[in-house]
């Protein structure tokens, strides 16, 4: 690996890590706003992002979440799935707001392995905690599509990393 890279992705994981503690409250709950769920968007920019979102989310999930290792178990392995269904997807879906929308309700679907290790580990009623961590990821990611369009203009995170 090249160390541009190396160091884009800690850049990325440290990124994650601070926004994420900005709304600790809110990012580990039934109802989650995890604001820095919008970088899991720079998977369609680039592929090479899956190392430093992952590293992001395990790194916030091992400080901040209450409910201990488990969450290291189904919050990274939901986030490596999700990206891995948006890379892998690349090659059908053309278009960068296309690619987006499609990575949008692929996080939004898949939290529902987090609402299954809610139930398991909280007893939260899993249909109703799917919904609402899967509407939370939903708005998050929905917003984060213009911002993260809005960055790539500034920063061209295709060739970033």
């Amino acid at each position: 690996m090249k160390i541009k890279t190396m160091a884009t992705s800690g850049i990325i994981a440290a990124l994650y890590v601070a926004v994420t503690f900005l709304i600790a409250p809110f990012g580990f709950t039934n109802i989650q706003f995890r604001l820095s769920e919008m970088f899991n968007h720079l998977v369609v920019f680039n592929k090479k992002y899956i190392i430093g979102v992952v590293l992001g989310v395990f790194v916030a999930n091992l400080l901040f979440s209450e409910l201990g290792p488990i969450d290291l178990v189904f919050g990274v392995g939901q986030s490596i799935l999700a990206l891995s269904i948006t890379i892998l997807s690349a090659k059908f879906i053309k278009g960068l707001y296309r690619r987006m929308f499609f990575n949008t309700i692929v996080f939004t679907f898949t939290m529902v392995i987090i609402a299954w290790e809610l139930n398991i580990v909280l007893e939260f009623p899993f249909l109703l905690t799917w919904l609402f961590v899967a509407v939370g990821e939903f708005v998050v990611m929905a917003v984060g599509i213009p911002v993260m369009v809005a960055l790539n203009k500034r920063l061209n995170f295709e060739k970033l990393i």
